[in-house]
């Protein structure tokens, strides 16, 4: 605390410098702290909101004195500016995006008073109200909705915008409102700004779709993977694939050009026992072959098909590996393996 803030400490009250000592040390405890609205909160549904919060995070009221001298004395002046009307300071270890969405799950509707403000546009739905013909159709109409007595009821015969967003609630939409049960309003904890680690985040900052987002980085991550794979760039996410695909390049190569290799024998030796089968097959004079090759003609035709299928496979097989190695955005598997090594591949 800076000697002017100490100065200004002093001159308060024991019982106001005892509050902004207890609001410093909420402060120096959690690792994210904010400030919210309760206005129009009543009491007991604000206590049931701090019981809801137990274990996740703390809410303290106090004059905005208090508090703004606490934060100022903190190092949080950011959060002043945010300091009026009825708030609180709201402070927890979670981080903000969870804060911010559990303070918005949290809210519960509620009715509008006159006087009121509305926070959005407010619609009477179309269909029966469950109210017996009488003056009440007036009063629907006389706020603008489309009412009409229909089949023994009062009827809204269309969705009805009978106020907009910004609008002042008047006594006679009020009324109706209440009458029909429609609560237009979110009550809870408002949550204007928030700090954590020195960075200041607003609501609008806060407000965003978790599983879009976590679609958004897997989709980067699978394209980063197919990146560095068709780049040659190792990394612990891509080595596997990169060793695969350059076996199976190297093998097709020393297969091509009959390169005598031990691990390229065996099939050097059947391409070949193939290749001179097929050879035999096309001689007419078996007297010209050498014993063992005599006879091959009727066996060769077979040997020669399926030796072709089987380099058939092993074209494809390759061509689908490189495929792998080239896969859209929208491979299910990369999307999973890409998240996972995004941090190694450029952490």
């Amino acid at each position: 605390m800076s000697a002017q803030a100490e100065r200004k400490t002093e001159n308060l009250p024991q019982w106001k410098r005892e509050e902004v000592d207890e609001l410093e040390q909420l402060i120096a405890d959690y690792e994210s702290v904010g400030v919210v609205g309760i206005a129009g909160i009543p009491s007991k549904q604000l206590q049931d909101m701090r019981r809801d919060l137990h274990g996740t995070a703390v809410l303290r009221v106090s004059r905005n004195t208090l508090q703004t001298r606490a934060l100022e004395d903190a190092g949080l002046g950011d959060l002043v500016e945010h300091i009026e009307g009825q708030v609180g300071l709201v402070a927890t270890n979670e981080n903000p995006f969870s804060l911010y969405k559990e303070l918005e799950a949290s809210k519960t509707p509620a009715p509008i008073n006159e006087g009121e403000v509305a926070p959005n546009d407010i619609v009477i739905p179309e269909g029966d109200t469950g109210v017996d013909p009488g003056p009440f159709v007036g009063e629907l109409q006389q706020i603008g909705a489309n009412a009409r007595i229909e089949e023994g009821s009062i009827q809204v015969m269309e969705d009805s915008t009978v106020l907009e967003a910004g609008e002042e609630v008047s006594a006679d939409l009020a009324n109706v409102l209440n009458e029909l049960g429609i609560e237009p309003k979110e009550v809870g904890l408002d949550l204007r700004a928030v700090i954590a680690d020195g960075v200041l985040f607003d609501p609008e900052d806060l407000d965003i779709d978790v599983d879009a987002y976590r679609s958004d980085v897997s989709t980067a991550a699978a394209r980063a993977r197919n990146l560095a794979i068709n780049a040659s760039f190792p990394t612990a996410a891509t080595a596997p694939t990169l060793i695969a695909k350059a076996t199976g390049e190297a093998k097709s190569l020393g297969l091509q050009a009959a390169i005598e290799d031990e691990d390229l024998m065996p099939d050097l030796v059947s391409k070949a026992d193939a290749q001179l089968r097929a050879l035999a097959a096309q001689i007419d004079d078996e007297e010209a072959l050498p014993e063992e090759l005599q006879g091959v003609e009727a066996a060769a035709e077979p040997a020669a098909a399926e030796d072709e299928d089987e380099s058939a496979d092993d074209q494809t097989e390759d061509e689908t590996e490189a495929e792998d190695a080239d896969t859209d955005d929208d491979d299910d598997e990369d999307d999973g393996d890409g998240a996972a090594g995004l941090g190694e591949m450029f952490g």
